[in-house]
């Protein structure tokens, strides 16, 4: 079971997403700042993150560079009320860039692209690694 971390500073918006990931199948992971985030991706185990950029403190767009620095290879769905961020070439380095929305369709298929892409990229796993 994929393990998602989302990383939103609105406790409604992590719940919403919490449940309707979990009812997809994933396991969640919270964080409410992107500190928290930091701290999850370096314990491991994080196989995708959803990060929304307007946070207090440290925004999601040096959260995202900070997460690349520790893992390189974790697909990360930017998810964010402003569809202005896009302009930001940071965000390019994200795998998917989503604007919120109460449909959750286009947030739960980025999400599935992503893991899926990953997997094919990192190949067959030794039979142990099952």
């Amino acid at each position: 079971m994929p393990v998602v971390l989302i990383v939103d500073d609105d406790d409604n918006q992590r719940l919403l997403y919490s449940e309707e990931l979990r009812y997809e199948g994933y396991e969640i992971i919270q964080a409410n700042c992107g500190q928290d985030a930091i701290k999850a991706v370096e314990e491991g185990g994080v196989d995708l993150v959803v990060l929304d950029i307007a946070m207090p403190g440290m925004d999601g767009i040096e959260t995202l560079g900070r997460i690349l620095d520790i893992n390189g290879q974790i697909p990360v769905v930017l998810n964010t009320a402003y569809s202005s961020y896009k302009d930001n070439f940071m965000t390019w380095a994200a795998d998917a860039y989503v604007v919120k929305s109460s449909d959750l369709s286009g947030l739960k298929e980025h999400i599935a692209c992503a893991l899926q892409k990953r997997a094919a990229e990192a190949g067959p796993r030794p039979p142990e690694e099952r």
